[in-house]
């Protein structure tokens, strides 16, 4: 089992736009469909792997390039490492002073490394001035990924 970072920061209206942060309906439209029907999805095809925005459900990071990977841990204690280490860089730009609060930091962190030793995903994210937003995430890749991505699990996005 590894754990693979990912991290983005933008303005929150960019961060709304949720369609661009959906993946594609694995079918496409049935022959016959409306042709906006069919460009859509062909755009959303296209743009959601590329699309630098963080996915609605954490697990879609996979989706992604490995270009946008942070960095990968073999152990939860290093990847929640990297998790406190991004924290603590972003809270002096937190929107609230509860945000900053150093007890409430340090229990994300642990809590993320509970977590992921035992395979979860950690996805946080917290509004910074101007308004703006960050998104950070932790995603597991089980021990048993060959790199398929099974039905349910997208593939692992490095290469063994």
């Amino acid at each position: 089992m590894h754990h693979h970072g990912y991290l983005w920061t933008g303005p929150k209206p960019r961060f709304d736009q949720e369609a661009l942060r959906r993946p594609p309906h694995p079918d496409p439209p049935p022959p016959g469909s409306r042709p906006e029907l069919i460009q859509r999805h062909r755009e959303v095809a296209a743009g959601f792997p590329s699309c630098d925005l963080p996915p609605l459900e954490t697990r879609n990071w996979l989706r992604k390039p490995s270009a946008q990977v942070r960095g990968t841990w073999a152990d939860p204690r290093d990847a929640a490492a990297w998790l406190r280490d991004r924290l603590a860089e972003y809270a002096p730009r937190f929107a609230s002073d509860a945000q900053r609060d150093a007890v409430r930091l340090a229990a994300l962190v642990a809590s993320a490394q509970a977590r992921l030793g035992w395979g979860g995903d950690v996805s946080l994210g917290c509004y910074l001035e101007r308004p703006a937003f960050l998104s950070v995430a932790l995603v597991t890749c089980p021990p048993d990924d060959d790199g398929g991505g099974g039905s349910r699990t997208p593939p692992c996005p490095l290469p063994r």
